[in-house]
């Protein structure tokens, strides 16, 4: 590999910059050398108009965006930030993609805590829709996964969801009714302590 090809991927790779020293000791040459090949990729980054450009920043070197690319790429990061899916998120996502439709009581009863938070942050990422209401006293909410569930993690549809492991399945369930009894018994173990 050429050197001038060494010196723009050790100046991309640490994205900020990176002085002189340091890149001849990396590239096993000296300053005056690492001083022509970052004149070289300069002038071909002007060259042949790329979206790049090689900064000197006194006895340093750092790659940046070329001005011309400014206005694309302040509308780029003006938009949200993709979704941070936490552990918690994603479970009640299974629960919903694996049930749909599916109410919050039953996505509480299945996972042993509330999920009012995980389902609201779901809709509001896009990923769950509400489905209507269940024919039950109070008319819960339904709710389901959305097409741009299916885009994100590429389904075809929610019947070409992974099948899940049966031996799992019935360890998770187990580990939740587990769960829910220990819930049940601290909850009564609560009731005497106040009854008392």
């Amino acid at each position: 590999m050429k050197q001038v090809a060494i010196l723009e991927g050790i100046l991309f790779a640490m994205g900020s910059s990176v002085e002189k020293t340091v890149l001849a000791e990396a590239m096993e040459t000296d300053v005056e050398t690492v001083e022509k090949l970052a004149d070289e990729l300069a002038n071909e980054y002007i060259e042949k108009d790329c979206g790049v450009r090689l900064l000197t920043l006194g006895d340093s070197y750092q790659l940046c965006t070329a001005e011309a690319c400014y206005e694309a790429l302040i509308r780029i990061a003006k938009k949200p930030k993709p979704p941070v899916l936490t552990d918690v998120i994603m479970e009640t996502l299974a629960i919903i993609a694996y049930k749909q439709p599916v109410t919050k009581a039953d996505i509480e009863r299945i996972r042993g805590v509330s999920s009012d938070h995980a389902v609201n942050r779901l809709v509001e990422f896009g990923l769950v829709e509400e489905a209507g209401r269940l024919n039950a006293p109070g008319r819960p909410l339904l709710f389901r996964t959305t097409e741009e569930f299916l885009r994100r993690f590429r389904i075809p549809s929610p019947e070409k969801l992974p099948e899940v492991d049966p031996v799992q399945m019935a360890e998770i369930e187990a580990a939740v009714e587990e769960e829910v009894g220990a819930q049940e018994a601290r909850e009564a173990a609560e009731k005497v302590k106040v009854e008392i």
